[in-house]
């Protein structure tokens, strides 16, 4: 339920940071370049993590068990989730808060922590929801494995 809110709470300040004023055509333009570079980013990074993630994993099946190394696969698909969200909500956050500075510090920094907050709730809830569905399967599948 805790896992629920969280990510319903990062969908409301997503829906929250999209709908706010994205500044003039200059403020878009270099928005839209810091996007594009953003974007570049984050492929390579998710190619690079992603590589190393199938190596653990598969170390993980062989000298551990099927079950450990699912369970690795799952936090880290979350955790890159949750970071590749976090980071295109903070970038289109980023001329949001600049569009707020023109007008007072409130709106500067209400735009700056909603896009922040999202990353945060997107970690807490991804994993709270991956912990709890990976222990419900497992304490069904393996019940003499599964820890109280």
């Amino acid at each position: 339920m805790c896992a629920l809110i969280g990510l319903g709470a990062a969908v409301f300040l997503i829906r929250k940071v999209l709908r706010s004023p994205a500044g003039n055509d200059r403020m878009r333009e270099i928005a839209g370049a810091i996007q594009e570079g953003a974007k570049a980013y984050l492929k390579r990074q998710i190619l690079t993590i992603g590589a190393i993630a199938i190596v653990i994993f598969v170390l993980l099946a062989v000298l551990r068990d099927l079950s450990t190394a699912i369970g690795f696969l799952l936090g880290a698909i979350c955790s890159l989730s949750a970071g590749y969200i976090g980071m295109r909500v903070a970038v289109v956050a980023n001329v949001r808060t600049a569009q707020g500075a023109t007008l007072n510090r409130k709106k500067a920094l209400k735009a700056a922590f909603n896009g922040g907050a999202v990353t945060g709730l997107l970690v807490v809830g991804l994993a709270l929801l991956s912990v709890g569905i990976f222990w419900l399967v497992m304490s069904k599948v393996s019940p003499d494995r599964a820890i109280a």
